[in-house]
């Protein structure tokens, strides 16, 4: 098996119980392609959401219009838009039907800053550029129009894909409870980051919805 960091990371890898997956996720590469060039992230914060059995989950009530990509092969990316303002990105994984999927949560911009910058013109340094799950959809422009885009595709030019990089050792990486996650999914520790990572971003408790609010998007995402 290849160990090139350059290197697409296989559909199998992602063909796996999704807290296996999901820790695995951390230091790998995923690029971004567009017109104007490619942005390219470390993963450094992830979700695992465990589908159709996780209170947590979209899926959790089973099968809609909105999440339907999530009950597809592993390898693609699900992306829903959430509380009228932002985007949020999700790898796919376990076997075709089980809906689990992991959250990305956060990650450093390694190369590409400037085009990172440009959609995220107010962020007040690079270290928050793509620091919450909805400013790293913002930075990288991806929108509803990126759901079921392959991320295993190879191609260069490929307009999402994730690389294998340089997965962090488990010695590495701290573990708590998902971000704004209530009820009987708030305990589980799924959220993985790389311990003392100045990207990744700070955990909040789930908090009651209110009609009016506007979370910032640095903390959306479920």
């Amino acid at each position: 098996m290849t160990t090139d960091p350059n290197e697409p990371l296989p559909r199998d890898f992602f063909d796996r119980p999704v807290l296996d997956v999901a820790p695995d996720l951390l230091g790998r590469t995923l690029v971004r392609v567009l017109p104007e060039g490619e942005i390219v992230l470390r993963l450094t914060e992830v979700e695992a959401y465990a589908g159709e059995v996780d209170p947590g989950s979209h899926a959790y009530r089973g099968r809609t219009r909105r999440n339907a990509t999530m009950y597809g092969p592993p390898g693609h990316s699900y992306v829903y838009f959430t509380y009228g303002m932002w985007h949020c990105v999700n790898l796919v994984c376990g076997p075709a039907g089980h809906a689990s999927g992991v959250l990305l949560r956060a990650a450093e911009v390694v190369s590409g800053v400037e085009l990172a910058r440009r959609r995220r013109p107010r962020s007040r340094g690079d270290a928050e550029l793509a620091r919450g799950p909805a400013r790293l959809a913002t930075a990288l422009d991806v929108d509803l129009g990126m759901d079921g885009t392959d991320v295993c595709g190879g191609a260069a030019g490929a307009a999402l894909r994730v690389l294998r990089g340089t997965p962090v050792p488990r010695g590495r990486i701290s573990t708590g409870p998902r971000t704004g996650v209530g009820g009987e999914g708030a305990t589980q520790p799924w959220r993985f980051w790389i311990t003392g990572d100045p990207t990744v971003s700070p955990y909040r408790a789930h908090k009651p919805r209110r009609r009016a609010a506007r979370l910032d998007a640095s903390q959306d995402g479920s």
